[in-house]
C-alpha cells in the first residue's frame, strides 16, 4: 500500500476509513449502504480513494457541500508544498483545529494526534502499527486521563 498516497496531508488515515474499505470489504460496504439509505445517497457517491486520490474533492463533500467546496487544509498543504500538515512551520493552525460537531461519527479529532506521530515514527511505521489503534480507541474506548 502507496500510505503516502492513502493518508491525508491534515493526518486522516484514509486506508482505515469505512468509505475506503467499504469498496473490498462487506462489513464496510454494509455500513455504507446502511447510511446510504438513511441519508439518501447514493452509494457510489459515498465511496472513496482518499483524498490525494480526489485531488480534495471528495465525492461525498462534493454531495454535501457543492462542486466548489475544497479542502483547507488539503489546498493549504499543496500551496506550502508539503506532504503533511505537521511539516509546516505554523503547523498546528486553524485549518486543524478540533470540531465537536459529528465528533462521534467522525476522526477529524485524530488529526494533529496523528499528524505527530507521523513525525516522530515515520509514515511507514505508524501506518502499519499505529494508525488503526489510534481510530479504534477514538471511537471506541472511553475518554481517560489512567491508562
Amino acid at each position: 500500500m502507496d500510505y503516502l498516497q492513502m493518508t491525508a496531508p491534515c493526518g486522516l488515515d484514509c486506508f482505515n476509513c469505512t468509505f475506503y474499505l467499504a469498496r473490498e470489504d462487506n462489513e464496510a460496504m454494509q455500513q455504507v449502504e446502511k447510511w446510504s439509505e438513511q441519508l439518501n445517497i447514493p452509494i457510489a457517491t459515498m465511496l472513496c480513494r482518499g483524498c490525494r486520490n480526489h485531488d480534495g474533492q471528495i465525492p461525498l463533500q462534493k454531495h454535501l457541500f457543492g462542486d466548489e467546496h475544497r479542502c483547507a487544509a488539503y489546498e493549504c498543504s499543496k500551496d506550502k508544498k508539503v506532504a503533511f500538515c505537521g511539516e509546516c512551520e505554523d503547523f498546528p493552525c486553524d485549518h486543524l483545529h478540533p470540531l465537536a460537531d459529528k465528533a462521534q461519527t467522525l476522526p477529524h479529532n485524530t488529526k494533529v494526534f496523528n499528524l505527530c506521530l507521523i513525525n516522530r515514527m515515520g509514515l511507514e511505521k505508524w501506518a502499519t502499527s499505529k494508525a488503526g489503534e489510534v481510530r479504534t480507541t477514538y471511537f471506541s474506548k472511553p475518554w481517560s486521563l489512567a491508562e
